[in-house]
């Protein structure tokens, strides 16, 4: 895992980035998009939310905060490729594919924090979150601080996605086996962590059935 080039030019860290901080925290969006989605039946990168896929929108959003956004592929690579054809145009994102998506969702973490090269930082986001707002993103990335090493979402106490981790999380995924589990790295390494009360119980629900999909759907028509 790369830093971003020390020589930004000075003026440019005295101008607020997008999220509102004076000081650039250099992240990397990590987007996980390459699995089979068996229990849903469908795929779930390409499910439709006010007419633009799960992958898309939540592309859409973490340009607006992160240096470089990951895209990891594995599944269905070629409709994914055709999917996201013209967000490559743009030179914040990246399309990985992860030629070995079958083994589990932790060989598409270490291929996105292998190809990452602007990221102090790395936001680890599930494709089937599509539902998080803009102003989370604004949240949790204010609350980052150099004296923790993962910050994560709560909403009334209880845990969720997406997290925020830093280079020292990423250095002990990486020197994980494949069929380890972020929870095992976390469990066996003394991280700093820091949890977050946020304002959105959309950091618990991702789609893993048809029901999940309606109840998305329904909660974002109120």
């Amino acid at each position: 895992m790369k830093k971003i080039s020390q020589s930004i030019d000075e003026a440019n860290l005295s101008q607020r980035d997008s999220y509102g901080r004076n000081d650039r925290k250099n992240i990397t969006g990590l987007i996980i998009a390459a699995g089979l989605s068996s229990r849903m039946g469908k795929f779930k990168p390409l499910l439709k939310l006010n007419n633009n896929s799960f992958v898309r929108t939540i592309i859409e959003k973490m340009t607006l905060f992160c240096d470089e956004v990951i895209v990891i592929t594995g599944h269905n690579k070629e409709l994914m490729d055709l999917e996201l054809s013209e967000v490559k145009q743009n030179d914040k994102i990246k399309i990985v594919y992860n030629d070995k998506y079958k083994e589990g969702m932790f060989t598409s973490l270490l291929k996105g924090i292998e190809h990452s090269t602007s990221g102090n930082w790395v936001l680890y986001h599930f494709v089937d979150q599509p539902g998080i707002p803009e102003s989370f993103y604004e949240q949790i990335i204010s609350e980052i601080d150099n004296d923790f090493d993962w910050i994560q979402p709560t909403y009334k106490g209880k845990k969720g996605h997406p997290i925020l981790f830093n280079e020292k999380v990423a250095r002990a995924i990486l020197a994980s086996n494949t069929n380890s589990n972020l929870k095992q790295i976390s469990s066996k390494n003394d991280f700093r962590k820091k949890f977050v009360e946020v304002l959105t119980p959309s950091i618990f629900f991702d789609i893993d059935t048809v029901d999940d999909y309606k109840e998305l759907t329904k909660q974002l028509e109120q």
